[in-house]
């Protein structure tokens, strides 16, 4: 298991930073001569993960108002995009979107841009500080992007292991569309591998359960279930989908359970 603390870059954080030690269990940093292989730091923008020099990449931080989401947002192609197509978003049809494997939120921050309502669940309780921490910023930004406001009052997050979720819910839950990004072993290293990766195959490792969560989303949704694989991959459980839409280095296995609405 790699080395993990907590961490602050001023006295004014140092309050946040010990919450947050004492709720993950992770020591606060106070000798700063001691090894690490992730610091989970407070600084003046946010909460982020930042590695040791050895890992050759810089800071991993969710940010929502601005940066690649912001740009996506306004230029990323809209209902023409992938991922828009997989999960069936329409002019006439924006899906309730539940996200079994949130991750930093990117793939459901796109979805709520194009009108989906997303309840994103994630168990990893480093990479939730972090997704919380960025949506809790990018709801600080709305008083000067009313258009982003909208956005964020459609995502909720909800920190909990799917499979329990989903079990503890029974037949009372339901969503138009389940996703599932599941973490699998890396089959080599790269160079080209992002950083995000990189880190979260040293600090969530991989989703054995993914198979069971497949057959279980099945289960609970209305009209399909989409699967995010590399391209290449196996079929998540050996379980062919109704159809697939191919990229370049991404596809989506899509697995219809009726008709999208018109």
């Amino acid at each position: 298991m790699p080395i993990i603390q907590i961490s602050f870059t001023s006295s004014a954080f140092e309050d946040s930073a010990q919450l947050l030690s004492e709720k993950l269990l992770l020591p606060l940093r106070r000798d700063q001569s001691s090894a690490y292989d992730y610091l989970l730091s407070y600084c003046e923008s946010g909460l982020s993960l930042v590695p040791s020099a050895d890992k050759g990449y810089g800071p991993i931080q969710c940010e929502f108002a601005g940066g690649a989401h912001s740009n996506r947002r306004r230029f990323g192609g809209g209902n023409g995009q992938a991922i828009a197509k997989a999960i069936g978003v329409s002019g006439k049809f924006s899906p309730q979107v539940l996200d079994l494997t949130a991750g930093l939120g990117g793939d459901s921050f796109v979805l709520a841009s194009l009108g989906c309502t997303v309840t994103m669940l994630e168990r990893n309780p480093i990479v939730h500080s972090l997704l919380a921490d960025g949506l809790a910023r990018a709801v600080l930004s709305t008083e000067d992007d009313s258009e982003l406001g909208v956005i964020m009052a459609r995502i909720k997050l909800v920190e909990t292991n799917s499979a329990d979720y989903l079990r503890q819910r029974g037949n009372t839950l339901s969503a138009d569309v389940v996703y599932l990004d599941p973490m699998f072993p890396e089959r080599k290293k790269s160079a080209k591998v992002k950083k995000q990766m990189q880190a979260f195959h040293a600090i969530v490792g991989t989703d054995p359960d993914a198979d069971k969560l497949l057959a279980m989303a099945l289960g609970v949704a209305n009209y399909r279930v989409v699967v995010k694989r590399p391209a290449g991959a196996e079929y998540l459980a050996s379980s062919k989908p109704s159809y697939s839409l191919e990229g370049k280095s991404t596809r989506y296995d899509i697995y219809t359970l009726k008709k999208l609405p018109n």
